[in-house]
């Protein structure tokens, strides 16, 4: 007679997966970035989150397509932010 293991929550399983990506992603960051470019990148974060994310992807891609072999500095990062960001539309509104 075998015993039934309740089969694990989908939810629980995506968290983790999640979690997993997370901390691996973490861990790249490490490697591509320096202290101050870390930092700078976490408080991009907390206004845009899309834009760190974009900014992240595009850091992954690199490192593993081999254009980078080192850590950023914070102005390169800086460089990369300008150049990923969308640029801001301008309205004018004219008065007759």
């Amino acid at each position: 007679m075998s015993v039934n293991q309740p089969s694990p929550d989908p939810n629980e399983e995506e968290l983790k997966k999640r979690e997993a990506e997370t901390a691996m992603r973490q861990r790249a960051l490490t490697f591509l970035l320096d202290q101050t470019a870390r930092q700078r990148l976490t408080n991009v974060r907390m206004v845009k989150p899309e834009l760190a994310t974009a900014v992240e992807n595009y850091l992954i891609s690199s490192a593993s397509s081999g254009r980078l072999n080192r850590a950023l500095t914070d102005e390169e990062l800086k460089q990369i932010l300008l150049n990923i960001q969308q640029p801001k539309k301008e309205f004018r509104i004219n008065r007759v």
